[in-house]
Order: C-alpha cells, then structure tokens, then sequence
C-alpha cells in the first residue's frame, strides 16, 4: 500500500492494475485507516484517472457477493444521479413494503 500512497502523493497516476490491486488491499481489509485516508486523499486532491476508476470498479466487482433473486424480483433502488428529473421514490416505497409485510 506505501508504494501506492507514494506514487499518487507525487502526483503520479496508477494503472489499471495498480489501481485494482490498491483497491483490493483496502477491500480486503488490509490497509490501515491512516493508509485508506492517505490514498484516497491524494488521488482526490490530484484527481481521478479513468484507468484508476476502471481499476477500483474491477476490485469491487470481485469483492461483492453474487445473489440469486427470485424471477419475479423487482429493483425501485436508485441513487438519484442520473440527471434525468425522475423523482426518487426509493424510501417512501421501503417503508410501504415493510407496512405490507
């Protein structure tokens, strides 16, 4: 993690496969708070590469649990981003759900 840390404290960007690997480390719970603070300090003070967001993407990827939903599953989930003016109607609907049962 200190060589990651270094490179983006010297304005140096990493490559996709350093940037997953450094990910991966955080993920993996690995690195210490003070090196996850260093790190993700220094690459939001010089400003994210597409490689580095690619590289992050792919540890993820690997480190999120795979479900299987039911066939008749239903996503209302949405974070609201997608400038397209559409109402976020996530919260009122959990609560809906729960109320049902």
């Amino acid at each position: 993690m200190k060589a990651f840390i270094s490179k983006v404290a010297n304005g140096l960007s990493l490559s996709e496969s350093e940037a997953e690997e450094a990910f991966g480390i955080i993920m993996s719970g690995d690195a210490t708070p003070s090196q996850m603070g260093a790190f993700l300090m220094g690459l939001r003070l010089r400003g994210e590469t597409i490689e580095e967001i690619t590289g992050a993407a792919r540890a993820m990827r690997k480190k999120s649990k795979k479900i299987k939903a039911p066939k008749d599953a239903l996503d209302i989930v949405g974070t609201g981003g997608d400038s397209t003016g559409t109402f976020n109607i996530s919260t009122g609907s959990a609560l809906v759900a729960a109320g049902a049962g």
